[in-house]
This record gives structure tokens, C-alpha cells and sequence, in this order.
């Protein structure tokens, strides 16, 4: 059996292709849920929280998801296009605004594929505490090393921006097609009319 790729690489090389991995697998993760499902990460994150919410108010939401309000306002109207959850006024403050999912909602998150981060969560439950904090300092170390530890992130992980509608439109740019793809739900086929069964008479 001849050398692998690895045994040509030094430790730097084999620390950035850790990252390629990491990327790379959260990327794949992105393409795969809109495929199933036609929804982007922040989007399945944002309608599990209203499910575990129940009514509740764009702010609760963002501030369970730990994402600016304008951010999340975005993500909730394309939801609420799609038919998935459902605004309406608050019983006693009329200037409050619930934030509900509808049935069609909790169809979609009963055949959505778990998120990526959810496992990872999992797995770094399973950690002791001081090697947390050790994987901790390690990628805040990586953070720094590649000046891009100022950089606003929430704790989701996606490929590119958490609402890439709107940083699209910021920047006068559409970002990253994939996460950009339009909530639909699929209908399914109506037959034409007049259209025939069978094979045609000669």
C-alpha cells in the first residue's frame, strides 16, 4: 500500500485541511437540507424555535437563536410566504406581533433532517469541562491568527451569510445561491385537461 496525502504533509498543512473538512462538511450539510426540504439552516433553526416558543414575538425568537432582530425578520416573512408559520397581533397589546407555525410548518420539521450543529452540540456535551475550554481557546486561537476574530457571528452554523437575502441586497449583490433559493413547498402535479389515458387509437 503506497503513502497517503498525509504522510506528505506537515502539521500546518494537516491543521488547514481540518478547516477544509469543517467547512466543506458544513457547506455539503447547507446544499443537502434545501434539497430535502427547501429550507436553509437559519430557516429550520428559526421554525424549530417557534414550534419550542409556541406564540411568541420576533423578539423572543431572535433572542432565542442569538440573532438581530432585522436579521430575523427577514428569515420570518419568507416563512410566512411559504405558509410555515403565521403573524398576527397580540390579544392585549394590538402593537405586538405573535409569531405561530402553521401545520404545514410542523410537517416540514417532522421530515427535516436533524442540523449539523445539533450533533456537534451533542458531541461536546459528552467533553469534560476542561476539554471544552480547551477546544474553546484552540479555535478562538485560529480566530485570532487569521484576524477575523472581530468579525460578528452568531452560533449557527452556515455557509455564508445567516440571512443572505438581505446581505445580498446590502452589498447590491445576490450571495450564495444555494442558501438564496426561494421557500416553496412542492405541489403536486395536475393532470391537463383533455389530456387522455391510455395510448391513442390508430
Amino acid at each position: 500500500m503506497g503513502p497517503s496525502m498525509s504522510d506528505f504533509m506537515t502539521v500546518e498543512d494537516e491543521i488547514v485541511a481540518a478547516l477544509r473538512r469543517i467547512i466543506r462538511a458544513v457547506d455539503l450539510h447547507s446544499r443537502h437540507l434545501v434539497h430535502e426540504v427547501g429550507l436553509t439552516w437559519p430557516q429550520l433553526a428559526a421554525l424549530r424555535a417557534a414550534e419550542r416558543l409556541g406564540g411568541c414575538s420576533i423578539g423572543a425568537l431572535a433572542r432565542a437563536l442569538h440573532l438581530g432582530q432585522p436579521t430575523l425578520t427577514g428569515i420570518v416573512q419568507r416563512l410566512e410566504r411559504a405558509g410555515c408559520v403565521r403573524r398576527s397581533r397580540h390579544e392585549r397589546d394590538g402593537r405586538s406581533v405573535n409569531i405561530t407555525i402553521t401545520s404545514t410548518g410542523r410537517d416540514l420539521l417532522a421530515r427535516a433532517p436533524s442540523l449539523l450543529q445539533d450533533r456537534f452540540h451533542m458531541e461536546l456535551a459528552r467533553l469534560k469541562d476542561w476539554e471544552r475550554f480547551q477546544t474553546l481557546a484552540s479555535l478562538q486561537r485560529i480566530a485570532e491568527m487569521m484576524d477575523v476574530e472581530s468579525l460578528d457571528a452568531s452560533p449557527i452554523l452556515v455557509a455564508g451569510p445567516v440571512d443572505p437575502i438581505a446581505a445580498g441586497a446590502q452589498a447590491g449583490t445576490i450571495a450564495n445561491e444555494v442558501e438564496v433559493q426561494p421557500l416553496t413547498l412542492p405541489k403536486e402535479r395536475e393532470p391537463k385537461k383533455g389530456a387522455r389515458s391510455g395510448r391513442a387509437k390508430g
